[in-house]
């Protein structure tokens, strides 16, 4: 019996250190899905932040993407109505009357005495008549804009006032204020 009492003990002892370990085990057991948990926690969370940083940009993106695409769009809007309003202006420069027509090629003329006298002038068919009102010797009336050339008699100065040349000079000049005008 003896000898039963013996294994008995080292059968008790076994159990309560077997016992033990499996406590032990259990608790590390616990430790370590409690870590990885923490573990998966940190990282979903550091991807939802991910996510949320990521999501903010690309919204932040659209809206400046869409942004650039409203003022391109009104851009190309203000662009056509500065161009219509150019051809407009052209076209009533091109439809004057007669007797504005004679007006305005006077006052070209005398303007550009300071510079060539007594120039050549070249004028559009039809127009001689009223260029050789103001007392210049030569005209030659040619296809042309509306408008007036001067040249030299050796032609080595030449000064181009078509209307379409002088209304894109001042066009030119005068943009942001005639933009101003019409947008404000």
């Amino acid at each position: 019996m003896a000898l039963d009492n013996v294994v008995g003990q080292i059968l008790d002892s076994a159990n309560k250190d077997a016992d033990k370990l499996i406590q032990e085990a259990e608790k590390e057991k616990a430790a370590i899905l409690n870590q990885a948990d923490d573990s998966i926690a940190a990282k979903k969370k550091a991807q939802d932040k991910e996510q949320e940083v990521a999501l903010v940009r690309l919204k932040q993106q659209e809206l400046s993407s869409a942004e650039l695409e409203a003022k391109r769009i009104v851009l190309n809007a203000k662009k056509e109505v500065l161009d219509e309003t150019f051809r407009e202006t052209l076209k009533e420069l091109n439809a004057m009357p007669a007797s504005e027509k004679s007006k305005v090629y006077a006052k070209i003329i005398a303007k550009s005495q300071s510079v060539i006298i007594n120039p050549k002038v070249y004028c559009p068919k039809g127009d001689g008549s009223l260029v050789q009102a103001t007392g210049v010797r030569t005209v030659i009336e040619k296809d042309m804009e509306p408008g007036l050339i001067l040249e030299s008699d050796d032609g080595s100065i030449s000064l181009d006032y078509r209307f379409k040349t002088i209304l894109e000079g001042v066009w030119e000049k005068e943009l942001k204020n005639i933009s101003n005008v019409l947008f404000g």
